[in-house]
């Protein structure tokens, strides 16, 4: 399937490449069909092209306030993903234990607690990758 070659497309690759992995954007890029071109078009120039690459905040930063967004929606795929990433983003448990908290208070305690289990199972997961 053909991607589009702007600019905005291009640094949002880059970005999305740097934040999730290779094999993430790999495996997502090969699983697109026309149905969901557009969809994936759309996130790798705005999101990552436009907002992940953004001056001003670090990717630890920006992963940070996006765990603590999603966790607060309570969208589990995408805490665990994001969590996954902060391998490649800097931020270490304790920043996200540190956002979860924030989650907690001003988005609520089930939430969080949800989040915190995400979370918890994927850093068992990339502990035992790591030790094989």
């Amino acid at each position: 399937m053909p991607e589009p070659q702007s600019e905005r497309y291009r640094q949002g690759m880059a970005t999305r490449r740097a934040v999730l992995g290779d094999a993430h954007v790999d495996r997502a890029s090969a699983a697109a069909t026309p149905f969901d071109q557009p969809f994936q078009a759309l996130i790798t120039e705005s999101a990552w092209g436009t907002v992940w690459s953004r001056p001003g905040w670090t990717k630890r930063e920006r992963s940070m306030v996006t765990i603590a967004l999603l966790a607060a929606l309570g969208h589990d795929e995408e805490v665990a993903m994001h969590v996954r990433a902060t391998a490649n983003t800097g931020a270490t448990r304790e920043d996200i234990a540190e956002a979860l908290l924030h989650v907690a208070i001003y988005a609520g305690v089930p939430a969080a607690n949800r989040a915190i289990r995400v979370a918890k199972q994927v850093f068992a997961d990339m502990d035992a990758e790591q030790a094989a």
